[in-house]
């Protein structure tokens, strides 16, 4: 039970906290974008793609809930631009537990210690 509510923690986590995803305030938020950008297309290998229910096609779901995900990967196939976007592999998203923070002035995710190195190196300017 442990073991796969901490494999369920990190199918949602890694969606949304990837280095260039996008978090928008309320008056410039809208769905499109926050489909696009603020959501992953978490590219797992197949085994874990059928494991998982095409989990990792979270961008999809965004856009149309109601599409089954027995469908997602027809959705891919046809519509090319959704196949890349925002796209983090298994290897890849393992770098992407170490982000934590929001940086307003570069629009990413950091991580403590380039948090940190920026906070440094904007003291140096004042």
């Amino acid at each position: 039970m442990i073991v796969a509510s901490s494999i369920g923690i990190w199918l949602f986590y890694i969606r949304h906290q990837f280095e260039h995803t996008t978090w928008e305030r309320e008056e410039g938020w809208n769905l499109q974008n926050a489909a696009f950008c603020g959501s992953s297309h978490y590219a797992l290998p197949g085994i874990l793609r059928w494991f998982s229910a095409n989990i990792g096609v979270h961008h999809v779901h965004h856009l149309a809930s109601r599409i089954p995900f027995y469908r997602l990967n027809e959705v891919l196939r046809d519509h090319s631009e959704l196949e890349n976007c925002q796209r983090t592999t298994l290897y890849e998203s393992f770098h992407c537990a170490r982000l934590h923070l929001w940086d307003e002035k570069s629009q990413r995710l950091l991580t403590f210690s380039e948090a940190l190195s920026n906070a440094n190196s904007n003291r140096h300017l004042v």
